[in-house]
């Protein structure tokens, strides 16, 4: 079975050594990291990168790669062999980046792997997201949904609701099914794209297409009864959560996103 994860950077860093991973570098740098495959080559929409982020690498690789299990993390994120590793160091976290054996053991009984929820709480992914963006634009996905994809609506409507949600654009799937669901997201958030202003956004703000992403990974897989089993992440760097914490209530109490 041939496996390939596609590790998302943008500069040259720590990588795992199975190698079933494959580095993939991101953005506009006219420099070629060392081992790292590019998403400026072949079919691609690499440009778009500041606004699509991860979801660059992820055509890219729907494009032009062919494996029977394709999936896509991030250089300061991974998925684990299952455990959580929350408080354990650098070192310990890159030891147990999920291995070629446990991906395959859980890919003999799932179709695709994805992050466990992030669950906001106190409120649901639909008011999380007029706090942090723009909600206008996720209006107009809605509108974009109804109009080429409404057996998508009542998906959409339901888990916009709920305060849980798969996070980060990323996941592991079959080859298949990787390209399938990428190519329906990119072809609802280039419609999307025809109909937002983002001229007038922050830099931060201008990543829209790769936020609208992650909300629209399980509206897909719920529409199409998608197998799937959570697995933790690690984060391979320092997290601010104090920081994160007191943004995330400012948000709340001004309404106003981020900057």
């Amino acid at each position: 079975m041939k496996s390939e994860i596609y590790v998302v950077s943008h500069k040259e860093t720590r990588m795992p050594t199975d190698k079933i991973y494959f580095p993939l570098q991101v953005g506009p740098s006219e420099h070629n990291f060392p081992g790292y495959l590019r998403d400026n080559t072949g079919e691609n929409i690499s440009a778009k990168n500041p606004n699509y982020c991860e979801l660059t690498a992820q055509y890219w690789a729907a494009k032009n790669r062919s494996a029977d299990i394709k999936g896509l993390v991030h250089y300061r994120r991974f998925f684990s062999n299952g455990k959580s590793n929350f408080f354990s160091s650098i070192d310990k976290k890159y030891s147990d980046i999920m291995a070629k054996a446990t991906l395959e053991r859980l890919m003999s009984f799932h179709d695709m792997i994805v992050p466990k929820k992030r669950n906001y709480h106190i409120e649901t992914s639909w008011s999380h997201y007029e706090h942090v963006h723009h909600i206008k634009d996720l209006e107009i996905t809605r509108q974009v949904l109804a109009e080429y994809y409404p057996e998508y609506l009542p998906s959409f409507d339901k888990l916009v609701q709920k305060k849980a949600v798969h996070m980060f654009n990323m996941f592991i799937a079959k080859g298949h099914i990787f390209d399938t669901y990428t190519n329906w997201l990119i072809n609802v958030l280039e419609e999307v794209e025809k109909r937002v202003d983002i001229s007038n956004y922050t830099d931060y703000e201008k990543r829209i297409f790769g936020f609208i992403g992650e909300l629209l990974l399980d509206v897909w897989i719920d529409n199409n009864n998608i197998d799937y089993t959570e697995i933790p992440v690690m984060f391979m760097g320092n997290q601010h959560w104090l920081k994160k914490i007191g943004s995330f209530l400012a948000r709340k109490i001004t309404g106003k996103p981020r900057k």
